[in-house]
């Protein structure tokens, strides 16, 4: 059984009592604008128009405040396995659970923003240990990026899409998983497809909900549905990105107050959960409050508003146009998720595309919104990757972490 290669620890972070008092003291305090001026009745989508409604914030808030447990998440964390180490300099954080199965795949799975490791709590044990003894089982890996939850926070600019990509073929081997395959949604997905160009003598392939184009490609040839996913693309990055903008451009600016205040960070994560799920009003339609707060709340007590944001300001637009993908891939578009890629462009970049999905339901966090079917579509994509792939995925399968 390999080892680990480097100084890999065991890891558990407990809240002080005193910050848990503090965030509901600051809840409690907190100074709130008058009401949107869109008046509708819910359900309706258009109560969003100005962004988070007030009577929608005031009952969160007042949840977060007198109902909701952090406690739960910690140990929910704990019985997956956390563990750090430093790389490049860093320190980043990672779930990971080993499969009891001898026959089990290194996975790696990559979150995003407004996300963390909060996306895959739910979906990491069926990974790891299927009920169905005929479906793939996996090592699952799930670091923390770079100034995200209990990751250090990068002191200099430079830690890109680029360099996480390669943090993570340093993580994966110092568990001994030398070959692995790796899945990733927004960022995520930007770096699985840097894994898979970059590192394929590593990567035995790629899972990705986002499949980035190269640029400059024209619509000619392409269906009717394909063109209204290009328009609602274009449509997304020219009216509903302001939050991209802040953050790629003045990520310092808007960070003051996502670490100052927890109902302004809320407000501004909740407002992406909202505006990306397959919902027809509220996020809480599929995603349950408690989840969601865990992901506000690991945000809040590690001050990570600002840092996270960054990583706009490091990779906004930097995916290399050239990248080319040649590992077996699998691609799937959710119908809610904010970009959805037309195959043919998406074959541009991923030149071994093995299976394409298109789902009837889910947004841009399907792990949270629909995380049994999430779950079917992974095992599915990766058998049809690791089915065509040349390599032995039995290399570097186990890790004595």
């Amino acid at each position: 059984m390999p080892r680990p290669t480097h100084d890999v620890r065991p890891f558990e972070a407990r809240a002080t009592d005193a910050d848990l008092d503090d965030l509901r003291a600051r809840l409690a305090a907190a100074r709130l604008p008058e009401a949107e001026t869109v008046h509708r009745a819910a359900p309706d989508p258009r109560r969003w128009d100005q962004g988070v409604p007030l009577a929608d914030l005031v009952d969160v808030v007042h949840y977060w405040r007198t109902g909701y447990d952090w406690r739960l998440f910690e140990e929910r964390l704990d019985r997956i396995g956390q563990f750090r180490t430093t790389i490049d300099g860093l320190g980043i954080h990672f779930l990971h659970r080993r499969s009891a199965r001898p026959d089990a795949t290194p996975l790696l799975l990559t979150h995003g923003w407004p996300g963390s490791v909060a996306e895959f709590v739910d979906v990491v044990d069926e990974l790891a240990h299927p009920k169905d003894a005929d479906a793939p089982a996996f090592h699952v890996v799930a670091p923390s990026l770079p100034g995200f939850g209990h990751s250090d926070k990068p002191a200099t600019t430079g830690w890109g899409t680029e360099r996480i990509a390669a943090a993570w073929v340093e993580l994966m081997g110092r568990l001994g998983y030398h070959r692995f395959a790796a899945h990733g949604g927004d960022w995520g997905g930007n770096i699985t497809t840097v894994l898979g160009g970059r590192f394929p003598a590593h990567v035995l392939g790629i899972h990705t909900t986002f499949a980035e184009a190269p640029p400059g490609l024209t619509t000619e040839g392409l269906t009717a549905v394909e063109r209204e996913w290009t328009e609602q693309t274009r449509h997304f990055w020219r009216h509903r990105a302001a939050y991209a903008k802040q953050q790629a451009t003045r990520p310092q600016t808007i960070g003051y107050a996502l670490v100052d205040s927890p109902v302004g960070l809320l407000a501004w994560l909740l407002d992406k959960f909202a505006e990306w799920s397959d919902t027809e009003d509220s996020p809480f339609e599929t995603i349950s409050r408690d989840r969601i707060l865990d992901n506000v709340t690991l945000y809040w007590l590690t001050r990570s508003g600002a840092s996270a944001a960054r990583i706009y300001y490091e990779s906004h637009n930097a995916l290399d146009p050239d990248l080319r993908v040649d590992v077996p891939s699998a691609v799937t578009m959710y119908p809610r998720d904010i970009e959805k890629c037309p195959q043919p462009w998406a074959r541009e970049r991923y030149r071994h595309i093995v299976r394409w999905n298109s789902p009837p339901a889910g947004g841009h966090f399907p792990s949270l919104e629909v995380p049994e079917y999430f779950v079917r579509d992974l095992r599915d994509g990766l058998a049809a990757v690791l089915a065509s792939g040349d390599g032995d995925p039995a290399v570097g399968r186990r890790s004595a972490v």
